[in-house]
C-alpha cells in the first residue's frame, strides 16, 4: 500500500465509523487530505479501531515521522543557568527523549478543535 493509499483508507475508514461526517468529501489535493485526516484524528473520541486499521496508521505515521526528521534529545544542549533544562522549539511527534509534559485543559483532555493551533495538536502535514 503507498502512502497515499494509507491516508485515503484512513480518511474512509474514520468517516465511516463517524456519521455525523458522512456528507464530507476527499479531496483531491495531497495536502488538504493530510488537513483532513488530522481534523478527523483530532475529533475522533477514544474506543476501539480494527487491527487492519491501527496497522495502516501505524505505517503511515512512521512514515511521515521519516519524512520530517527526528531530533534526539542527546543532541540538544541544556540552558546554561540549570544543566537539567533543555528549551527546544518544534514538532513534538519527531522528539525522541524519555517524556515529554505537554499542556492538557481543566479536564485533563487534549484539544478537540480541528486544525487548531494549540500545543497538544501537532501537526501531521
Amino acid at each position: 500500500m503507498t502512502q497515499d493509499e494509507r491516508r485515503i483508507y484512513l480518511i474512509r475508514a474514520l468517516l465511516q465509523e463517524m456519521p455525523e461526517y458522512a456528507g464530507v468529501r476527499i479531496p483531491g489535493d495531497e495536502r488538504e487530505q493530510r488537513d483532513l485526516l488530522r481534523a478527523l484524528f483530532n475529533v475522533r473520541m477514544p474506543g476501539k479501531a480494527s487491527r487492519e486499521f491501527l496497522e495502516v496508521q501505524d505505517e503511515y505515521l512512521k512514515q511521515r515521522t521519516e519524512e520530517k526528521g527526528i531530533t534526539d534529545c542527546n543532541d540538544l544542549k541544556p540552558v546554561p543557568s540549570d544543566s537539567r533544562i533543555y528549551l527546544w522549539q518544534g514538532d513534538i511527534t519527531t522528539l525522541r527523549c524519555s517524556a515529554i509534559v505537554n499542556a492538557a485543559n481543566n479536564q485533563m483532555l487534549g484539544c478537540f478543535q480541528p486544525l487548531h493551533g494549540c500545543i497538544d495538536n501537532p501537526m501531521l502535514n
